[in-house]
């Protein structure tokens, strides 16, 4: 049954994009817009049924405070929240705010739709294996900066790692373009993609988080390189 949403992402390609898969499979998309900042009185104007919003950073102060005024305005919308691989904190800040769901940016489109329905069916829309993640890093909150590191590394592909040295090294799209043999718009999309996963908001955060987790020396190291 088509939903009629709304897409919003701080990446006006990533909404784009997912718009248009939506649309291919019968979905009535109202509008796919950027950035999320301004989600809030899109959303209340069109009046979807559904609302997609895309969030790199859901533990940031304040990162869905358009969902609490598309609820307080909108209450009968269902807002869905696109997001990297959560901390418990950022998935309870979701749904604290009002959120109906919480799906992963990296999501099957499958996913998504599923999210979608039964969002508007007002149920909660969260994987299985998203809570289950949550809840074991909540009864094991005490992680070292290798295994942190680690983990980080796992979500990454190999070219995302050797983006994310190069953004780390202060290489600007051009650089990591040239350095990879790549076209700069596709090095671009291989930056927000780190960005994303890493769930952080600029490169200097990526490279921050990196040197602080140990994920930099990991991937640099013969083991990283395999």
């Amino acid at each position: 049954m088509a939903v009629r949403l709304i897409v919003v992402d701080d990446h006006r390609l990533l909404a784009e994009a997912l718009a248009s898969a939506l649309k291919l499979r019968g979905h009535r998309v109202l509008a796919a817009a950027a950035p999320s900042a301004g989600a809030a009185e899109l959303v209340v104007s069109r009046t979807p049924e559904v609302c997609l919003l895309g969030t790199a950073s859901p533990a940031e102060p304040g990162a869905f405070d358009p969902v609490v005024r598309i609820k307080r305005e909108r209450p009968q919308i269902a807002v869905v929240v696109l997001g990297p691989v959560p901390s418990p904190r950022g998935i309870a800040a979701a749904f604290a705010a009002g959120a109906s769901g919480y799906v992963r940016h990296d999501e099957r489109i499958e996913g998504v739709e599923r999210a979608m329905v039964k969002a508007r069916a007002g149920e909660a829309a969260v994987a299985p294996a998203l809570l289950q993640s949550s809840f074991a890093e909540l009864l094991n909150p005490e992680q070292g900066p290798d295994d942190e590191g680690s983990r980080l590394l796992e979500i990454l592909t190999p070219r995302e790692v050797e983006v994310l040295v190069r953004v780390a090294e202060g290489e600007d799209t051009r650089l990591i373009a040239a350095g990879m043999g790549i076209a700069p718009s596709t090095a671009r999309t291989h930056v927000q993609r780190v960005l994303m996963k890493l769930g952080v908001g600029s490169r200097l955060e990526a490279a921050a988080l990196a040197a602080r987790t140990g994920l930099l020396e990991r991937a640099m190291s013969p083991a990283g390189d395999e």
